[in-house]
């Protein structure tokens, strides 16, 4: 599974983060798949990648509790929810209407001789 989470690349008392799209087997400082934007968490400063962040959303990546947070604050969430609806929308009125199947009358007992 892809997690789009937070990398710390900041040394001591001066936290620097890397958000990236990782293996979610993978340790926090580890291997990652790609950067998709930076937060500064002293100068309350976030720079992200909107079109990759969607079409990594769009392709099943689970964002951690935190990423959420600073995606639904850029309005990043809102546009992916938005979006899923719209295709929803789209993909429910595109499918044609199906007869419900009829039920077979209940067939009478054979009488007794």
């Amino acid at each position: 599974m892809v997690k789009l989470r937070l990398k710390r690349i900041g040394k001591k008392r001066a936290p620097f983060y890397r958000i990236v799209a990782a293996d979610a087997r993978v340790n926090r400082n580890g291997q990652y798949i790609e950067l998709v934007g930076t937060f500064d968490p002293l100068k309350d400063e976030v720079k992200i990648n909107d079109e990759l962040v969607l079409k990594w959303l769009k392709n099943g990546a689970q964002p951690t509790d935190t990423v959420r947070d600073l995606f639904s604050k850029q309005g990043i969430m809102k546009a992916y929810h938005e979006e899923r609806v719209a295709l929803a929308k789209t993909n429910k009125d595109s499918k044609p209407a199906q007869a419900a199947p009829k039920k077979a009358a209940p067939k009478k007992a054979a009488a007794k001789k």
